[in-house]
């Protein structure tokens, strides 16, 4: 069901994409506005990147199997990652049309309608990345996030240009038009490297977030009340997946049910605090001096 939904919003930023091309190219081709242009390449960015997600949450939500018994989850990670690059080379693509109409600067034509149909294509991308971005962090998926925190730096773009764009219509200084474009590529490479940053952290084995390792230490508490001891807690993320392991030390006379039922326990609070995380216990003797050897492993 949360790969079904999760396409459904990837289909969703396609249409929107497309949309906003199309609207974005008849800004460009009406006004000859290397700023719209520039617009026009981030949506096609926008585009291929959304394409990307459909087959990041569609391989994700893939089952495990032998030569993946953890999931395919860090597939979206790939994703993300595809979408920074991808941000980077139309970067580049904006630079190279940009800096010819800086010793150049080139006359701008139906300022008024491209400036009507820029409006509307942010008006759409902010709305569907609003959309993304709720789905996203409902579903835990950081491909939806990602495309929509994508589409909002889009948004801000595409206001940076039709403010360029309109001063270039008040002042009539043409070489706005370019020094905008410009500034449209710096802005969306500090993006795509953010991008490629955070899923490279995340293909690393990144912690969750400290904000659920305290949830998970807030839930010994009460036991530890009890002369029960945690160490040795590990987490990690994969896509949608979370991961913790910690090991638990009880009084040695316990018997192995005892311990069982204690272990299952804590692993259901656990994941009834957590959703969609995976606990790993390993129960040890509280005498065992070998037991606190690997605590700060």
């Amino acid at each position: 069901m949360r790969n079904k939904s999760a396409r459904y919003y990837a289909f969703l930023s396609i249409a929107a994409a497309i949309a906003t091309i199309a609207l974005k190219l008849g800004a460009y081709l009406l006004t000859n506005s290397v700023g719209f242009l520039s617009d026009a390449l981030e949506s096609g960015v926008n585009l291929v990147a959304a394409f990307g997600a459909v087959w990041a949450i569609t391989y994700a939500a893939k089952p495990p199997d032998e030569e993946h018994a953890f999931g395919h989850s860090k597939a979206e990670y790939f994703s993300s990652g595809f979408e920074g690059a991808l941000i980077l080379f139309a970067a580049v693509g904006i630079m190279i049309t940009a800096v010819p109409r800086l010793i150049n600067p080139q006359p701008l034509e139906q300022l008024s309608l491209g400036l009507v149909l820029s409006i509307i294509a942010s008006m759409i991308n902010g709305g569907v990345a609003f959309v993304l971005l709720k789905a996203g962090k409902r579903l835990h998926s950081i491909t939806l996030r990602a495309d929509a925190h994508h589409l909002l730096t889009d948004v801000w773009t595409s206001i940076g240009v039709i403010l360029g764009i309109f001063l270039v219509s008040v002042t009539g200084w043409l070489i706005l038009d370019p020094l905008i474009a410009l500034l449209v590529a710096v802005n969306i490479v500090w993006t795509g490297l953010k991008l490629i940053q955070e899923s490279g952290s995340a293909l690393l084995d990144a912690a969750i977030p400290l904000e659920e390792q305290k949830i998970i230490t807030e839930i010994f508490v009460p036991y530890e009340r009890q002369h029960v001891r945690f160490h040795a807690m590990r987490t990690r993320m994969a896509g949608t997946r979370k991961f913790v392991s910690f090991h638990i030390l009880v009084p040695g006379a316990w018997t192995v049910q005892q311990g069982h039922d204690l272990c299952e326990e804590i692993e259901s609070a656990i994941c009834r605090a957590l959703p969609h995380i995976n606990v790993f216990t390993h129960l040890e003797p509280l005498e065992d001096p070998k037991a606190w050897n690997d605590q700060d492993l």
